[in-house]
This record gives C-alpha cells, sequence and structure tokens, in this order.
C-alpha cells in the first residue's frame, strides 16, 4: 500500500506576500482524499526524529545553531523564510516523513512525501528555502540501517540540487543525478555526478527525449538498489522561478516514465514533491497531484 508522509505543520505561516505557496501542503492532500485518489489509510503522520540521521548528514555546529536559532544574520537571509522553533522543528518532521518512507519504500515499493525536496541545504548551511536536506538524511539512513549502500538520486526539480551534490561528492556510493535550468538559481552550481543543464525554453518533447535517453542507461551502469525521486513541478511553463517550458502533461508524463522505469526495474523509490511556484495555486496543485494519481495506477 501506498504510505505518505503529511504532518499539519508542513503548512507553516508566512508573512504576508511572501512568494514560497505554502498553501498547496494543505490543499494537495486535500485534493487526493476529495478525489478518492487516496484515502486516510494511505497517510501517515511523521515526528521529531533522532538526531542521529540528521548529524549523519549535517555539520554539528551548523545543526546546533539552527535547534538554537543562532544561524547568523547573513546565512538566515539566505534561508528565505523567518527563523524559528516552529520553522526548524518543520523542518526535522519532513525530514522524518523521508527516513520513514525509506521504510515504507522498501516494503511496499513506494513511499511519498507531500513535502521535502529540500536539495539546497548544505552539510553545514541552508539556503533558498531548504534547511535541512531530506533526502540525503534519508540516503544516509539506509545507510547506516539497511545496508543499503548502491543509490541513485534522481533531481528532476528545476533548480539544481547544489547542497545534495556538495553533501556526496566524495561519496561514490551515492550517485546524484540533476537535470534542471542552466540559467536558473542557483547560479554557482556545484558539480553533481551527473548533471544536464537545459537551455531557457526547453519544451516536453526535448525534455522528455533527453529523460528517456539518460534514466534507462543510469539504472545500467549505477545498478542503484535504492532510488530518490525529487519531482518538482517547477519545471513547468508557468512557473515563477523557473526557466523551463514543460506543459502539465509533460511534467506528468516526466513522473509516469520515471515512476514506471523504477516499478519495472523492481527498485525501490522515495519521492519527495519538491518545488513549484506557479501563479494559480491550482496549477501547482494540479501538478503534484498527477504524480500521485500515477503512482496509484503504477504501483496498484
Amino acid at each position: 500500500m501506498l504510505k505518505i508522509a503529511y504532518h499539519p505543520i508542513y503548512k507553516h505561516h508566512l508573512p504576508d506576500g511572501h512568494r514560497f505557496p505554502m498553501a498547496k501542503y494543505e490543499l494537495l492532500p486535500q485534493q487526493l482524499l476529495h478525489e478518492g485518489t487516496c484515502s486516510e489509510k494511505h497517510f501517515f503522520e511523521p515526528s521529531i526524529p533522532d538526531d542521529e540521521p540528521i548529524l549523519a548528514v549535517h555539520d554539528s555546529g551548523y545543526y546546533h545553531n539552527l535547534l538554537n536559532l543562532e544561524i547568523p544574520p547573513k546565512e538566515a537571509r539566505k534561508i528565505g523564510f523567518p527563523l524559528s522553533e516552529e520553522l526548524v522543528l518543520r523542518e526535522r518532521i519532513i525530514a522524518d516523513g523521508t527516513i520513514k518512507g525509506c521504510e515504507f519504500a522498501l516494503e511496499h515499493g513506494i513511499a511519498m512525501n507531500i513535502a521535502g525536496g529540500t536539495h539546497h541545504a548544505y552539510s553545514n548551511r541552508g539556503e533558498a528555502f531548504c534547511m535541512l536536506n531530506d533526502q540525503a538524511i534519508g540516503a544516509r539512513y539506509l545507510q547506516r540501517n539497511k545496508q543499503i549502500n548502491n543509490i541513485l538520486i534522481v533531481d528532476l526539480d528545476v533548480h539544481q540540487g547544489n547542497g545534495t551534490a556538495e553533501i556526496f561528492k566524495t561519496d561514490r556510493s551515492v550517485f546524484t543525478f540533476s537535470m534542471h535550468g542552466k540559467g536558473n538559481y542557483p547560479f554557482k552550481k556545484e558539480v553533481s555526478d551527473l548533471d544536464i543543464p537545459l537551455e531557457k525554453g526547453t519544451t516536453d518533447e526535448e525534455y522528455l527525449s533527453i529523460l528517456k535517453k539518460t534514466l534507462p542507461s543510469l539504472l545500467e551502469t549505477v545498478r542503484p538498489e535504492f532510488i530518490f525521486y525529487l519531482c518538482g513541478v517547477d519545471v513547468l511553463e508557468t512557473d515563477k522561478l523557473g526557466t523551463l517550458s514543460l506543459s502539465l502533461e509533460g511534467c506528468k508524463e516526466r513522473d509516469r516514465f520515471v515512476l514506471q522505469t523504477c516499478h519495472d526495474a523492481n527498485i525501490p523509490v522515495q519521492c519527495s514533491m519538491g518545488g513549484g511556484y506557479s501563479p494559480d495555486i491550482k496549477t501547482i496543485v494540479e501538478a503534484h497531484a498527477n504524480t500521485f494519481r500515477l503512482v496509484q495506477d503504477i504501483y496498484a
């Protein structure tokens, strides 16, 4: 059975006019329940995780400063959210959703997190709405607790997974693949194991052609035992913070191909939702909901 991490804390109060669409974290599960794609039994509520899996990824000094709200002002501004105890608690609970999702994926083949995809969090700092790197934490958890060492991170958010690349830059057991907008943030890119920067305005046909050539060959060469999929919907043409031009159908086909490929290869996969900043919140929710609909079809 599909298990989905969700906690009410995911929707965090922000100052009026903030550009981050927090409402999607409440609206997405409501939509999935309303249309019958999911029922209450599919959802689980994550909690505060132990510090150990977080400290396996993040510098202890940085984590201490985060917990105690002692991040220097210049670094705090890069995070993009007003720091508070509740915000940090939220980030820890999101990480737990991904950790527990790893367990459920091993059991059921796949698991989802309504939030997560915090790939701009470095080992020693946060930026761009990311403080703790949930999928990196999940990967280290699998390595330390489940004897799973060959891991592939498939990051298809429009922004490069710079924090993830930094965390695993010397770890050959975690292969980082990021396909993103060439001209998008971060403007100083890190080096993933495989980066595919895409030109501004890349459309469905070109995007899907590249993906369909790349992912199967990665499975052949990397031979992962587990896959993390970051399925940001900021690849849409309507996105305010993206530079690509995918349609809703193109984004859905992206997800269908990735999920079907993982399913057919019998490789467990954990999905975190990542970014989405289209002006109309309905567009964001619909694009994310497509991912869940596909999972229910493919993994039924």
